[in-house]
């Protein structure tokens, strides 16, 4: 079997695990991914009222629920990608600056700690990471307003 077919394989099974862990709770990967890393500056609703937020940001969290309406009525999936995984040539202040992205060095880091699965190739911690980020993405995109 080729590496690329093994390797996502490999992330597949780590994507069941881990729902299967969420499904329990009657939630998506995104939504468990949103309440455990977002929701505390972003707030359970996504409009920026989190219970952390006064204390790590200058002033109210973004909404998160406007992304889609302050985007033209588009929803910005590249845009928002590149924020969460360090990418995006701007400083978000409370995602850390571009030397050291949050959230995406968090998720790589797991990766590295081994989260319960025997250690991954370069390769597999890139899916990995991708899968966790376009889930919560996905999870973005269904709390948006009109």
């Amino acid at each position: 079997m080729n590496n690329k077919l093994c390797a996502a394989f490999a992330v597949v099974g780590v994507g069941i695990l881990s729902l299967s862990q969420v499904h329990a709770a009657d939630m998506t990967m995104g939504q468990f991914e949103f309440e455990n890393s977002c929701a505390t500056c972003h707030g359970v609703s996504g409009k920026g009222d989190g219970p952390a937020a006064q204390f790590f940001l200058n002033g109210a969290a973004p909404d998160l629920t406007l992304l889609q309406k302050n985007n033209g009525g588009v929803f910005p999936v590249q845009r928002i990608y590149e924020v969460i995984d360090g990418s995006r040539d701007m400083v978000v202040a409370s995602h850390g600056s571009r030397a050291m992205p949050i959230w995406g060095q968090r998720y790589m880091q797991r990766t590295e700690e081994g989260a319960g699965f025997d250690p991954l190739t370069g390769e597999q911690k890139e899916i990995y990471v991708r899968t966790r980020i376009l889930s919560l993405i996905e999870y973005l995109s269904t709390i948006q307003e009109e």
